[in-house]
């Protein structure tokens, strides 16, 4: 049962003791979701507040999806679950990797009660390689390449301020790729019927 498996997440204390800001897992999930959205880990923002995406990465993801803060946190909509389910700490060029424990241990048992996901967005280096088959080396690669995952999975870059720079050395992503996601998530959120619904096909979880 998923509730119960959410209460025994946000208890969890694996990693606690290197933790700089100690054990706060934080995810969304509920049987009836249909995205599933697996991102890097929780800033410090997201750790005070218990709130996913609840930052400016979370402003501008919502904008490239042209989702409204009401349906993104509407569990039995949309489900989120980082790659890193606690805040990993600074880094010397930004936040640490998430810890690896999290995926092996949680992400297995939490698909396995999401039955209605219809597309799983990867967002960052760290998700599309614990996701995805034979992916490029990069992750300009992978994102310019998403049609080899669609409509199961659909990688992203990290919407941080941070990559600012890759956006406008990619002009191709905004104009090109965002415009097919929103289409997907449109269709997938009003209920019309798709042609390849499931459950995500998942790697090595």
């Amino acid at each position: 049962m998923l509730a119960k498996l959410l209460k025994e997440i946000r208890q969890c204390r694996l990693c606690e003791p290197v933790l700089p800001l100690g054990a706060n897992p934080v995810i969304q999930a509920h049987p009836d979701a249909k995205i599933l959205i697996v991102g890097q880990a929780p800033g410090t923002r997201v750790h005070r507040t218990s709130v996913p995406w609840n930052d400016p990465s979370g402003e501008r993801l919502r904008q490239w999806l042209q989702i409204d803060r009401e349906t993104f946190y509407t569990p039995e909509k949309i489900a989120i679950m980082p790659m890193g389910l606690c805040y990993p700490g600074k880094g010397h060029s930004g936040d640490l990797p998430p810890r690896k424990e999290c995926a092996p241990q949680w992400h297995g048992r939490v698909l396995n009660e999401l039955h209605n996901i219809q597309l799983t967005l990867l967002i960052g280096q760290y998700a599309q390689a614990y996701y995805l088959n034979d992916k490029p080396k990069t992750l300009t690669e992978t994102v310019h390449e998403w049609r080899r995952w669609y409509p199961d999975f659909f990688p992203l870059p990290h919407p941080s301020p941070r990559n600012t720079f890759w956006l406008r050395k990619n002009a191709w992503f905004e104009c090109e790729v965002l415009p097919q996601i929103r289409q997907r998530i449109r269709l997938i959120l009003s209920d019309e019927p798709l042609s390849t619904p499931g459950s995500p096909k998942v790697k090595n979880v």
